[in-house]
């Protein structure tokens, strides 16, 4: 038999019930004799007893997200700094490989490159076009798989560029992606060591070989 009495309400609520029905109860034996107190007496007692033991039980609370479908997945925030190299198939293979198992939040900085001359005439127009456009591509390919990416252009130096971008940004890790050993000014100039010695986040250096990638997809 199931306990009627779950909480203090419920004791409480009895307690009512039951002054009632004896309230009930002398009033009908004193309006209409033992009998009419009797029949009094059974109609309600019984209705009682099936309020309290027959009537439906309360909905469970519905189980919190992680209790139903597990604990939702730790967040990570993934900065990229990458310029020409933006659009290359192997960066965004790290990418998803880096962001796999989290909720990954990323967030692609495009230096704005320029040559020194036009830096000097401050031409910089051009860079900033150049470098909107390989951004938006390679954003376009992220939020096709279901990235939450966003990306900004950025310093013209790479360290710059990733100083600025961290005091708005989080980063659990940084990625830099450079063209191959040899056709590559980062890498000539050491930026990812640098960045390794300057920064407390820990970094991936990705290679993008785009004229490979070229061939591949022309083969």
């Amino acid at each position: 038999m199931r306990n009627p009495f779950r909480s203090e309400a419920d004791a409480f609520r009895f307690t009512l019930v039951a002054v009632g029905l004896g309230l009930a109860v002398a009033v009908a034996g004193i309006l209409g004799g033992g009998w009419v107190a009797l029949g009094v007496f059974l109609a309600l007692g019984l209705g009682i007893a099936v309020g309290l033991y027959v009537r439906t039980e309360p909905a469970e609370p519905e189980p919190a997200i992680w209790e139903r479908g597990g604990r939702p997945r730790e967040q990570r925030h993934i900065l990229v700094i990458a310029n020409e190299t933006v659009v290359g198939r192997a960066l965004e293979e790290e990418i998803r490989y880096r962001a796999r198992g989290y909720d990954a939040r990323v967030l692609v900085v495009a230096p704005a490159l320029n040559t020194p001359l036009r830096t000097l005439t401050s031409d910089v127009d051009g860079a900033m076009r150049d470098a909107r456009e390989r951004l938006n591509q390679s954003l376009g390919v992220l939020l096709a798989a279901g990235f939450d990416a966003r990306g900004e252009i950025g310093d013209g130096n790479p360290l710059q560029a990733i100083e600025d971008a961290l005091r708005t940004f989080g980063a659990d890790e940084i990625i830099i992606s450079t063209h191959p050993e040899g056709r590559s000014l980062w890498l000539e100039r050491g930026i990812v060591q640098a960045a390794r010695e300057r920064f407390d986040v820990p970094i991936t250096h990705v290679v993008v070989d785009l004229e490979e990638e070229r061939e591949e997809i022309a083969g």
